[in-house]
C-alpha cells in the first residue's frame, strides 16, 4: 500500500527541539526532519554511539546526549545539563510489548519508560520550555486501563500487551493534565500528543520475538496495513509544529486512524477522564520524586 504524502516541515531556524529515543524508527525521522528545516535538534538516545552514528547522517545542527528513561538517576543528568531555553521537548522513545522486566527503580519497563520517564524528564525541564510538549502515545490506548492497585505489575499476572496499553493510556491522560496545569498557571506552553497510526518501526521487534504467532500477526499486518516509518513521523512533526491548540491529539486521517495525513483525531473516553488524570499525576509524581514547577 502506498504512503500519504509526507507532511512538510516548514522552515523553523534556530528552533532547540530535544527528541527522545531519536536514534531510530519516528525518532530518528523526525529529529532528521527538524534538523533539516534549520532546527537545532537534541537526540536523546539511550546508546550515545549508535546515536552519534545516525547523528552523522543528519543534515543540519545536532547534538547527542544519553538519555535512559528507565533509569531516573539518568533522567535528572540529562534534565541537569539543559540550562538554556528549549522550545519543543518531544517524548517520543518507547518500548512496547516486552516481557516482564523492571527499571533501574523498580518500575514494570514498559510504564516505567513510556510514562514515568518521560513524566519526570517533562516535569524537570519545564522551566526552560518555551513552546510545547509532544508526548507520542499509540492506538493501544484504546486498550489500556490505568490500575491504580497494580500499577507496576508486582501482584497480578503480568500481560505484556495490558502494560502496554497502560501505558500509552497513560501518555494521553498525562499530556491532558499537563495543559490544565500550564492553563491555570497562565503559560504561553501548551501540550499536545500524537500517535503514528499503524507504522512499521523497530518496536515491532517485541512483537516478532513473541513466537509464532506474533510474528504472523506482524507480517499480515506490516503486508496489509502499515505505513512506513516516516509517514508514522507525519502525526509527531505536525503535532510539533502546526499551529493547534492545546490538548490536540493528532494522528492519521484514514482507515481507522492507522494510516494517511495527520489531523486532530478524537481519544478513547478513558484518556478524557480528569479524575484518573489527576490521580495518575499524583502517583507518577510519588514514584518519581517529581512536582509541576510552575
Amino acid at each position: 500500500m502506498t504512503s500519504p504524502t509526507p507532511f512538510t516541515v516548514p522552515e523553523v531556524p534556530g528552533l532547540r527541539v530535544i527528541v527522545t529515543g531519536a536514534s531510530s524508527g519516528i525518532g530518528l525521522v523526525a529529529a532528521t526532519a527538524l534538523a533539516a528545516a534549520g532546527a537545532e535538534v537534541t537526540l536523546a538516545v539511550r546508546n550515545v554511539e549508535k546515536g552519534s552514528r545516525v547523528a552523522e547522517a543528519i543534515t543540519g545542527s545536532t547534538q547527542v546526549k544519553a538519555l535512559d528513561l528507565a533509569n531516573l538517576a539518568s533522567v535528572r543528568e540529562f534534565a541537569a545539563a539543559f540550562k538554556e531555553p528549549i522550545d519543543i521537548l518531544i517524548n517520543n522513545a518507547g518500548v512496547m510489548a516486552t516481557p516482564l522486566i523492571r527499571t533501574a527503580d523498580g518500575f514494570e519497563l514498559q510504564f516505567g519508560t513510556n510514562h514515568l520517564g518521560h513524566f519526570a524528564l517533562t516535569n524537570l525541564l519545564l522551566p526552560q520550555i518555551t513552546g510545547r510538549v509532544v508526548t507520542v502515545s499509540s492506538l493501544a490506548h484504546r486498550q489500556g486501563k490505568i490500575n491504580f492497585d497494580d500499577l507496576n505489575w508486582e501482584r497480578r499476572r503480568y500481560s505484556r500487551w495490558g502494560a502496554y496499553g497502560q501505558s500509552k493510556l497513560a501518555n494521553l491522560l498525562f499530556t491532558f493534565e499537563l495543559q490544565r496545569r500550564l492553563a491555570l498557571a497562565d503559560s504561553s506552553v501548551i501540550a499536545v500528543a500524537a500517535h503514528p497510526g499503524y507504522a512499521t518501526t523497530n518496536l515491532q521487534v517485541s512483537m516478532e520475538e513473541s513466537g509464532l504467532i506474533g510474528r504472523a500477526m506482524s507480517t499480515l499486518g506490516n503486508r496489509l496495513l502499515a505505513q512506513s516509518a516516516a509517514a508514522g513521523a507525519d502525526p509527531t512533526l505536525y503535532a510539533a509544529v502546526a499551529d493547534l491548540p492545546g490538548a490536540a491529539f493528532v494522528g492519521p486521517d484514514g482507515f481507522g486512524q492507522m494510516r494517511g495525513a495527520p489531523r486532530i483525531v478524537a481519544p478513547n473516553s478513558r484518556a478524557r477522564d480528569g479524575g484518573v488524570a489527576i490521580r495518575l499525576w499524583r502517583s507518577s509524581e510519588e514514584l518519581t520524586g517529581t512536582q509541576f514547577p510552575l
